[in-house]
């Protein structure tokens, strides 16, 4: 398979959007809903959406896997914001032109610090030496996990950087329909952007786990494909989401040839996520977390806990739980 696009960047929607003034229904604090129309974008044309590979859109946080301490790392997703004052200004200037195009940023006193280890995503734009904030008023970013930070302890969760291993939920080589929970080395994912999924994250979607048994996973983007996508036509997709069992996903990515990413929402068509059970949590899963009990030593660690399941078939993945 050929090598996949990586989420450094804000997706574009498959169709043009333009912003209501009503209640969000995917972040409860904004006060306006961006909508999709039935116009497709001419991102999506010009890249030649029709050929593009579908792949699940998933619902968790976004991370990176890249060299820290001379070692592969897993990042966590930070985007420099602004700060009140520069933010306040910014609404101030989006609401009175409908628009951000032409707002003045500067970017040495109007944004938030971030840690010394913080690096700007593939892609942001410099001037002047220093990273500019994309349409939204944001610099996308990264910062390394580290086993110490309690801010980023279901990220670590699911690495185990003395082994050079993370916990990575994929489809089966054997048969793409089962998934497959496996303890890869960090170094196979070098570069990757990846989705961190499960008990601690975005209210559970998929039904990971549990409060006493939290259970997360990284998978790869671009990983999960779509069987059996509906057209690119905004009718089409609505039906889709609402009446196709592999509709009850959050979204599609689109990775297209020449590396354009495109995505779909489903808030984008005034459809619900999360409703109900998930394709993902309802998918066959096998456990291949092999190694010995001396690289797991840590009665505690979830790597431990999937090691003593290895081999083992679930009929869901939402059910696999630990034993107290």
């Amino acid at each position: 398979m050929r090598r996949l696009g990586s989420v450094q960047q804000k997706i574009p929607c498959v169709f043009v959007t333009e912003v209501k003034e009503e209640q969000s229904r995917k972040r409860d604090y904004q006060q306006f809903q961006v909508i999709a129309t039935e116009n497709v974008n001419p991102v999506a044309l010009e890249a030649n959406i029709d050929c593009a590979l579908a792949t699940e859109k998933l619902d968790g946080t976004c991370c990176y896997v890249t060299v820290y301490k001379g070692q592969p790392y897993l990042w966590a997703r930070l985007d420099r914001k602004p700060n009140k004052q520069a933010e306040k200004r910014f609404k101030k200037y989006q609401h009175s032109h409908r628009s951000c195009k032409g707002f003045t940023w500067n970017v040495e006193e109007d944004f938030k610090t971030v840690p010394e280890t913080w690096i700007p995503a593939h892609g942001v734009k410099h001037h002047n030496g220093h990273p500019v904030p994309d349409e939204h008023g944001h610099i996308p970013g990264w910062v390394p996990v580290e086993k110490d930070n309690k801010q980023y302890c279901w990220h670590s969760s699911v690495v185990d950087y003395e082994v050079g291993a993370a916990l990575v939920l994929r489809p089966s080589s054997d048969d793409e329909g089962v998934l497959q929970i496996a303890a890869v080395p960090l170094a196979d994912l070098l570069e990757q952007t990846l989705e961190l999924i499960g008990t601690n994250v975005n209210g559970n979607p998929y039904g990971l786990g549990s409060k006493k048994h939290p259970v997360h996973f990284l998978v790869s983007h671009g990983s999960v494909r779509v069987r059996n996508p509906p057209p690119v036509a905004f009718q089409q997709l609505c039906s889709w989401f609402q009446e196709s069992p592999e509709g009850r996903v959050e979204g599609i990515v689109w990775h297209c040839n020449d590396g354009t990413l495109i995505k779909v929402h489903r808030h984008h068509l005034g459809l619900r996520w999360p409703n109900g059970a998930t394709c993902l949590g309802d998918r066959r899963v096998v456990i291949h977390v092999d190694g010995t009990v001396d690289e797991y030593n840590n009665s505690k660690d979830v790597f431990t806990s999937l090691f003593r399941l290895n081999g083992q078939c679930f009929s869901r993945l939402q059910d696999v739980q630990f034993d107290s």
